[in-house]
């Protein structure tokens, strides 16, 4: 399929195991990505990988914590492309704890990364949306804003936060032919969740046998959805969040 041909999609946290997957089931299907990551060596290496497969890609370093570098980020990508057709919001970072154990820098980080960022950007992008009259928002929320885990309050609430945000943006922008909408991820086998089971003592196999479909997800699994919400296939949806988590409850 070459549903995103001629499109330019940026896409957040682009170097880590879902962000690394959107990307590159982006490109595969003919976008130019924009593959954003605080850490600049890990996204050129993606950006190189994707480039190696044929497809287009260009690497940008962002620390989207910051609202100007948000800004500035989108500028550039208007002012050498001229559009921003898909944006994908999956940056984010967990810091693990119950409210007591937590410092004000978890809490703080937390909306900084997984909430903020994406309160810049989307305003920074949704200008050029509206003059082009078109553009697909998708922001990665969790499972766990929408069914809360224990012990992970500052991810829980700022996931619940990208979830009621997804569906106060489209609700806005609707109107003007721009489509927002969510996904919300169970587990999903990544590096973030191996650092997380050597923590706790549990393996992967142990979370496989939570799941009553029998296995953890694959970042391929949730950059495909990520992709049909962004795609024509998918004109009708906005608003929805939705989950992919392999009808797992909440660990």
């Amino acid at each position: 399929m070459n549903r995103f041909e001629g499109k330019v999609v940026l896409v957040t946290g682009a170097a880590g195991g879902i962000g690394s997957a959107i990307a590159t089931r982006f490109s595969a299907e003919g976008a130019t990505v924009i593959v954003t990551d605080v850490n600049l060596e890990a996204a050129q290496a993606v950006a190189q990988r994707l480039r190696s497969a044929g497809g287009q890609a260009q690497a940008l370093a962002a620390d989207i914590a910051q609202g100007d570098a948000c800004r500035q980020l989108v500028t550039k990508v208007l002012g050498e492309l001229g559009r921003i057709d898909v944006l994908v919001n999956n940056a984010g970072i967990n810091r693990r704890g119950n409210l007591l154990a937590l410092s004000d820098d978890d809490w703080h980080s937390s909306f900084a990364v997984n909430v903020d960022a994406m309160f810049h950007l989307c305003r920074a992008v949704l200008p050029a949306m509206i003059e082009a009259g078109a553009g697909a928002i998708v922001n990665t929320a969790s499972q766990w804003g929408l069914h809360p885990a224990p012990g992970h309050i500052a991810y829980n609430v700022t996931k619940a936060a990208v979830a009621s945000f997804t569906q106060n943006l489209a609700r806005d922008y609707a109107p003007h032919n721009i489509r927002v909408n969510a996904v919300c991820p169970g587990e999903i086998h990544t590096p973030m969740l191996e650092a997380g089971v050597l923590r706790s003592g549990r393996t992967i196999a142990d979370l496989d046998r939570m799941v009553p479909l029998g296995r953890i997800g694959k970042p391929e699994e949730v950059a495909a959805l990520v992709a049909f919400l962004a795609s024509d296939e998918a004109a009708f949806m906005c608003g929805s969040l939705v989950e992919i988590t392999g009808a797992q409850a909440v660990a």
